[in-house]
Parts: structure tokens; C-alpha cells; sequence
């Protein structure tokens, strides 16, 4: 009789834990409304491709019970979106994807705005950049294009996103590694500046990959080199050379593919969001995405997160100070 009591209290016990469980699961915060997925940057760009993308990706995946609808609010170079996001107080149904105008807008434009304003929820991914010419260009490597830039200082115009952003902390640090000079001419996003340079209203551009693979792939585009110290290690685009093995100059920028949210809200809500991106980074669509716009895969969530992207905010000032964009 005892081992047939002890039998039937271990059976309830097991059914209150799962009963406790699945209690537990039903009462989960998640989002009961259309999620607002804010851009901060024009369309065509990095950001507003790998916003467009995820969206869809999530509801295949039925990985939150709403859609998320991707708004652009480009305006002073993305702080419009900021200030937005950073208005709807405890509002959990509010995520922005960021790139590094999360510290170069600030820093450049005094707008009353801080990465700390928002809740960190993860990096999806670094993002690299690449040294591109028009395939029509007489230049076929990195150090015959720069040569000729250095013969004529300010002749040569590098279309970039944005003024004080990280197309033109690249242009400063690439004059200031090889002696030379750039007109630097800011477009709004970076699908803008691809086609400027396909239609050969500036010789160069410094784009992310997703915003020039597809004139790339159409013979309108050639790259030069990368942005960085190693190749990017995916296939294709492990071809193009770095800037040190194209011109003996090493240089190197990665931009942050990060996504926070509204201030104030739970840690519960915070959670999700981080579960919810996690399991999209680890599905083949986006595995093949990371490897065809030629991305960094780097997910990152919690407090390591959040004191990476305080040691990037460090680094971008010193950037900014030394190119002379900030005092």
C-alpha cells in the first residue's frame, strides 16, 4: 500500500509542476497588438533591408502572435526615430533597429538622446564595409583608385549615408591612413547612395554590402577592398581583399545590427523580445541571409550586450573627435 501511495503522490506532484508550467506559459507577457518596428534610417539601406526581412520571418515563424510593421523615420540622420522610440515610455510594443547612428547622431548633433534612453534587447549581427567603384571605373584594385585620389585632392567625391555618420568616419580614416583627400557628398540612406554611384554622380562609396550586393551581382558595381582587418569569411565575398592586403594600409570599422526597445518596460516584455530574435537568428533563411549580405553573424543579448554597445559608444567619440567632426 505504501509503494502504491508513494506511487500516486509522485503522479501528483508531476501533474502540479506541469500544471504550474503551463500556467506559467499561458500567463507570459507577449505583445496583444501590432508590434511598431522603427527604422532609423531612409529605405533601401542596411537596416531598413534587414528590418524588412525579419518582419515576415517572424510571423513564418510564428515566433510572436502579432506582426511587426516596419516604419522608416530617417529624419537628422535618424534621430527622428530615436526621439520617438525614446517617447513612448513603457510602451512594449515598440522595437527600433539600430546601427551605429545609435552613438554618431548624438555626438554630431547634441539631439537630447542616449543608447541608455532605451531597453538593450540584442545584436543581431556586425555589419562590414566595402570600398566600391563603378565596374565602368578604369580602377581594378584599391591602390590604383586611391593613388589617383591622392594625385587630386578633393577632385574625387565619396557619396556616403548621412553627414557625421559611419560612411564618413570611414572617409576621414581612409584620408588620414593614406594622405589624401575626398569631397565627401551625404545621401539619406544607403540603397541612395548604391545608385548615385551606378549612375556615376560620385566615384566611390564605402557601402555595407546588402546596399550594393545586387548592382554588384549585376556587373554596375566593383569592390575594391574591405573595410576591416580579415576578408569577410562567406563565400563570393571572401574574394575581395582587405584594405591591408590591397593597399598596405590597415584599417577597420564593423557596424552594429542591434535592436532595443521603449524605455520602461518589464523585464518579462524585455525577455521575449530577446527569446523571439534568438530563435529567428538560428533559422536557415536567416543563416543564408547573413552568408548573401555579407554579414557578421554575432548575436548578443543580456548585460554583455549592453556594456558592449557602452564600449562602442567610447570608441565612436574618439573616432569623431580625432576626424575632427566633434570637439
Amino acid at each position: 500500500m505504501k509503494k502504491v501511495s508513494l506511487r500516486m503522490m509522485e503522479v501528483v506532484v508531476c501533474s502540479l509542476v506541469m500544471l504550474f508550467i503551463t500556467i506559467g506559459m499561458a500567463n507570459a507577457w507577449q505583445p496583444n497588438k501590432p508590434v511598431e518596428f522603427v527604422v532609423p534610417a531612409g529605405s533601401g539601406g542596411g537596416a531598413d533591408q534587414m528590418a524588412r526581412f525579419i518582419s515576415p520571418l517572424i510571423s513564418k515563424y510564428k515566433l510572436c502572435p502579432t506582426p511587426w510593421i516596419v516604419i522608416n523615420k530617417s529624419g537628422g540622420a535618424g534621430a527622428e526615430g530615436f526621439m520617438y522610440v525614446k517617447g513612448k515610455q513603457r510602451d512594449p510594443h515598440m522595437v527600433i533597429i539600430t546601427l551605429s547612428n545609435l552613438f554618431t547622431t548624438p555626438l554630431a548633433t547634441g539631439v537630447p538622446f542616449s543608447w541608455k534612453d532605451l531597453t538593450p534587447i540584442a545584436r543581431l549581427a556586425l555589419d562590414y564595409f566595402v570600398l566600391w567603384v563603378n565596374a565602368e571605373a578604369p580602377y581594378k584594385t584599391a591602390k590604383e583608385y586611391l593613388d589617383a585620389v591622392k594625385k587630386e585632392p578633393g577632385k574625387f567625391m565619396m557619396g556616403g549615408t548621412g553627414t557625421a555618420q559611419e560612411d564618413q568616419i570611414i572617409t576621414i580614416m581612409m584620408e588620414q591612413a593614406f594622405g589624401l583627400k575626398f569631397t565627401y557628398v551625404p545621401f539619406k540612406g544607403g540603397g541612395d547612395v548604391a545608385v548615385q554611384l551606378v549612375g556615376k554622380h560620385v566615384n566611390s562609396t564605402v557601402n555595407n554590402p546588402a546596399e550594393a550586393v545586387s548592382h554588384w551581382k549585376a556587373g554596375r558595381l566593383r569592390p575594391l577592398a574591405t573595410v576591416d582587418h580579415e576578408r569577410i569569411a562567406l563565400p563570393d565575398w571572401d574574394k575581395i581583399p582587405t584594405m591591408k592586403e590591397a593597399t598596405g594600409g590597415d584599417m577597420s570599422y564593423l557596424m552594429l545590427r542591434g535592436i532595443f526597445a521603449a524605455p520602461g518596460i518589464t523585464k518579462e516584455q524585455q525577455n521575449f523580445y530577446v527569446d523571439c530574435l534568438k530563435k529567428a537568428t538560428e533559422t536557415p533563411e536567416w543563416k543564408k541571409y547573413i552568408s548573401d549580405m555579407g554579414l557578421m553573424a554575432s548575436f548578443l543579448a543580456g548585460p554583455d550586450y549592453a556594456k558592449w554597445v557602452g564600449e562602442q559608444e567610447v570608441i565612436h567619440k574618439d573616432l569623431m573627435t580625432k576626424g575632427g567632426l566633434i570637439k
